[in-house]
């Protein structure tokens, strides 16, 4: 929105767009020329001069204030009791000071199709129109006047309505607008916390563990405790690249690379790993394969970190599903099953990624462990081919 003018939907914001407005509104009032030249040139006395200057300015007064308080909360009975102000300020000008009033009406009905929703204005600007039919019959050479204002009446008084809805719905686009802003920014934020939690989770378990390994090594095997001082630098390594690709929202982990990662974090806690052979991802969307790899990892970081296992095994198997073909993922362990402390944000983050993609998550307590089953499709939906996804 520029400085001066003012937007459809939009209310003025500072004095030179309400001087905008205003002017864009006095406009309209040189067809008030009518009761001027009546007033100037009528033949009226003196003292009916000054009441017609009062009525006039007051019926001006009234029908901008009318105007400029459209949609600011008013109930409909304030706006039709304004309206009927307005049509009674006409009644008396134009029945006491002859026909050149009767253009009064137009700005009636015109009012009341701009202040009032249409399941009133249907019914008020024919009202205000008939109104003016009656006025004209019953003032003195009202009828040559009739024909030249009815139409404007009723054509202006629904003409005003249709601009009524259009600013409404214009301010519906931009209250929309800006809410769909607002989720979007809210989902990246979303994003950008799940995938620095399960970033993070996962290395920095990594690295505690090799720590605590190389500690135990020194000083009786100080060759194999610099080995794990150099992979904790390696995980350092990754983790800040990881996080600075996953704040720029191009992280899309793989489950073949996950799964090498799983071998080296299971070994170093001391968890015997049984995986599968190198996955066949072929067909499989990016997104089902994105989410089962993350999937895996925060798997695989809860069992390092709070299950005490000492076996885990993982299984990636396709199968077919009542919604079509699905991966599906199988992590579980022979550990106490404590998971830490309810679901938390690993298990409420892969459910949100898993939804988003298409696919659900299982988690729960075995007889004699945990485990985590994560499906995904293994073929592109319906709309995301059609989206060109």
């Amino acid at each position: 929105m520029s400085g001066t003018g003012v937007g459809i939907g939009q209310r003025p914001q500072n004095r030179r767009q309400k001087a905008v407005k205003f002017l864009w509104i006095g406009i309209w009032l040189a067809y008030l020329s009518a009761p001027v030249g009546d007033l100037l040139h009528g033949g009226h006395s003196d003292g009916v001069v000054v009441l017609g200057w009062i009525g006039l300015v007051a019926f001006v007064a009234w029908y901008f204030a009318l105007i400029f308080r459209t949609g600011r909360g008013e109930t409909n009975a304030v706006v039709l009791g304004s309206v009927a102000v307005l049509a009674t300020q006409s009644t008396v000008l134009a029945l006491t000071l002859g026909r050149e009033w009767l253009v009064l009406f137009v700005y009636v009905a015109i009012s009341s199709g701009a202040a009032l929703p249409f399941h009133l204005a249907r019914w008020t600007v024919p009202a205000a129109s008939a109104l003016l039919t009656g006025v004209a019959l019953a003032v003195p050479g009202g009828a040559a006047f009739l024909s030249g204002l009815l139409f404007p009446a009723l054509l202006g008084g629904f003409s005003m309505t249709g601009v009524r809805e259009l600013v409404r719905t214009t301010v519906e686009l931009r209250e929309a607008r800006a809410t769909v802003a607002q989720l979007a920014a809210n989902e990246e934020r979303l994003r950008l916390a799940r995938d620095l939690h399960d970033l993070l989770g996962h290395s920095l378990s990594l690295i505690t563990l090799k720590s605590e390994l190389a500690g135990r090594m020194l000083p009786a095997h100080p060759e194999k405790a610099a080995q794990q001082v150099a992979d904790i630098e390696q995980v350092s390594r990754q983790a800040l690249v990881d996080v600075r690709e996953a704040v720029s929202g191009y992280r899309r982990p793989r489950l073949a690379a996950e799964l090498a990662g799983v071998r080296v974090a299971l070994t170093a806690a001391g968890v015997t790993a049984v995986l599968p052979a190198e996955p066949d991802l072929s067909g499989v969307p990016e997104d089902s394969e994105t989410a089962l790899a993350w999937a895996l990892r925060e798997a695989v970081t809860n069992v390092v970190r709070h299950s005490g296992a000492r076996r885990c095994t993982v299984e990636l198997l396709r199968r077919q599903t009542l919604d079509g073909p699905a991966v599906e993922l199988s992590v579980e362990d022979d550990g106490s099953g404590d998971q830490g402390n309810g679901p938390g944000h690993g298990l409420t983050g892969l459910t949100e990624r898993l939804t988003k993609a298409g696919g659900t998550l299982e988690a729960g307590g075995t007889r004699h462990g945990f485990r985590l089953i994560a499906r995904a499709p293994a073929a592109a939906t319906t709309a995301d081919v059609g989206s060109g996804a």
